[in-house]
């Protein structure tokens, strides 16, 4: 997702009126942030309220696809069970099988062409998410660590 399509986004959840509203701006303000116009642009901080206030994590999604990667929010320390470490190695063994036959699909013909690259890519990113999830999951369940997730909202307050 791109910046403006996650601001977008966010925004959309309570309209731009109401969001301008919270942050204590017009809307005219707002629409100048989002889209960049007179040298105006987007805090990040601005960004990331907007963000909480729509409750999404579009900004968060934005970031990490503009720096190449991806986003995944941490569990929740609380429910965690080792089932749920076992259901996530499940999940990360089906994609593996997914790639392995995407990849043999794609190699039929020797060649690999851009649709192709393109699922291998995709299913990659998932396998990838799916692997931090399991390592955090496995982190959280057997060596408790503070949440980056709740330490940003005591200091967002």
């Amino acid at each position: 997702m791109e910046l403006l399509a996650a601001y977008q986004e966010m925004i959309k959840v309570h309209g731009w009126a109401g969001t301008a509203a919270t942050l204590g701006l017009t809307k005219s303000a707002l629409e100048q942030r989002v889209y960049e116009v007179k040298g105006s642009g987007m805090r990040v901080d601005t960004a990331l309220l907007i963000q909480r206030y729509a409750g999404t994590t579009h900004f968060a999604q934005a970031v990490a696809y503009a720096s190449g990667g991806v986003f995944y929010e941490l569990p929740q320390v609380g429910d965690l069970s080792d089932e749920e470490i076992q259901d996530k190695i499940l999940e990360l063994n089906i994609e593996l099988g997914e790639l392995s036959l995407a990849l043999k699909n794609a190699k039929a013909d020797k060649v690999i062409d851009d649709k192709e690259c393109a699922e291998l890519q995709e299913i990659g990113q998932r396998m990838h998410k799916s692997l931090r999830e399991l390592n955090a999951l496995i982190v959280l369940q057997h060596h408790p660590m503070r949440n980056p997730v709740f330490a940003m909202e005591v200091t967002l307050g």
